[in-house]
């Protein structure tokens, strides 16, 4: 059965203290609302999107869904002075026998979530999404305990609350007329003396409203959003330069030829995080045409880049390179290099990994007439 989703987001959302309506915080890369909106998106059980927002809201509400190509969201709604009111204007646009009503403040809805409450409506025409109370309950007065709860039986409950479109709708009514005021929409049905029955939520499944909240909500939603790039350097070898590698000058009778100081290993370092970041590559960034990277130290280029990540909002989880050369041996240099590159990247040296190999005298890097750098870095979403 098709249903029609409701989502009501005319809230102020003062407690989160960002000064604008938390749904449209950016968390994980983009608002939570895009977040919440895009499960629904993508629920085959949901035909169509209500969208409730303030007045002052809509321009925002309507480039977002715009930006996004949230095609489901059919109206978008001017939402009232409270949550209720805000529901029951929704309500008026509903075209499904089935509506899913859910917080605009909770991105962590799953699809599976969505559907079971979808069919729990159609089979007994009301049912709320909730999980059992996990938590000692003391009702309190005064700033002390009067009573210890039995936790049995005791739920926490979330949304999607799911209706027959008929039955919520009469449940408003009914309330408006009696002047009944409730914190969810499911009491309205149960002021009714029709039955509401409970689908099994999600821990997970929070609702977005203090800071600490938002905080556990980007730190979920950056541990998802991590991203792997591959950097690749050759650089001829040459006499009347330095060797510098990782940072480290290396003893030896040769240098490598480039524009900068041509550390090969710290240039496929910055490509492989310039390319998890999908920031170009360091060519883009460095070109060898611009004078003021002549002889340019590639630790300060690097440490660019690293800026440039944390701009993007990336963070670095971990490097790891093998710098292929016959000669010279860098078993005795790895530690220093990780400790600089470390340095650079504001990171812990024992997540870079370093290595050298050789090519069994095949090749350019066997004939010794350059060295060659391959490195993978990892990054994650971090907060900006």
């Amino acid at each position: 059965m098709k249903a029609s989703a409701l989502i009501p987001a005319a809230g102020s959302g003062e407690r989160l203290g960002k000064g604008i309506n938390k749904v449209f915080c950016t968390v994980g890369g983009k608002p939570i609302l895009a977040h919440t909106l895009s499960v629904f998106e993508s629920c085959s059980a949901v035909e169509e999107i209500i969208l409730v927002v303030r007045s002052s809201d809509m321009p925002a509400a309507q480039a977002l869904c715009s930006a996004f190509g949230f095609s489901k969201v059919r109206r978008i709604v001017k939402g009232g002075r409270r949550r209720q009111d805000s529901v029951a204007a929704g309500l008026e646009l509903v075209t499904n026998d089935i509506v899913a009503i859910h917080d605009a403040a909770r991105p962590f809805v799953t699809e599976d979530l969505i559907v079971r409450t979808v069919r729990e409506a159609a089979r007994s025409g009301a049912c709320i999404a909730a999980v059992p109370m996990i938590d000692t309950v003391k009702r309190t007065a005064h700033g002390r305990v009067v009573e210890t709860l039995d936790r049995k039986g005791l739920y926490a409950v979330q949304t999607p609350q799911t209706f027959r479109t008929d039955l919520i709708r009469r449940a408003h009514l009914e309330a408006r007329a009696k002047g009944i005021l409730a914190t969810d929409d499911a009491s309205l049905v149960e002021a009714l003396g029709e039955q509401v029955t409970v689908v099994e939520g999600s821990y997970e499944n929070i609702k977005v409203t203090t800071p600490a909240d938002l905080e556990w909500a980007e730190a979920r939603l950056a541990g998802s959003d991590v991203r792997t790039g591959i950097g690749y350097d050759v650089h001829r070898l040459v006499e009347g330069r330095r060797l510098i590698l990782g940072g480290v000058d290396i003893p030896f009778p040769k240098g490598l030829e480039g524009h900068s100081d041509a550390d090969v290993l710290t240039h496929a370092v910055m490509d492989a995080l310039l390319g998890a970041a999908c920031l170009g590559d360091i060519g883009r960034h460095f070109p060898d045409s611009d004078a003021k990277y002549k002889d340019a130290s590639s630790l300060d280029l690097l440490a660019e880049v690293r800026k440039k990540l944390a701009e993007a909002g990336w963070s670095v989880v971990n490097i790891d390179a093998v710098v292929i050369c016959e000669q010279p041996r860098i078993a005795d240099f790895v530690n220093q290099m990780s400790e600089r590159i470390a340095g650079v990247l504001q990171m812990e040296p024992d997540r870079i990994s370093l290595k050298g190999t050789t090519t069994e005298g095949l090749g350019f890097e066997g004939r010794g007439e350059g060295i060659a750098c391959q490195a993978v870095a990892t990054v994650r979403r971090c907060r900006t």
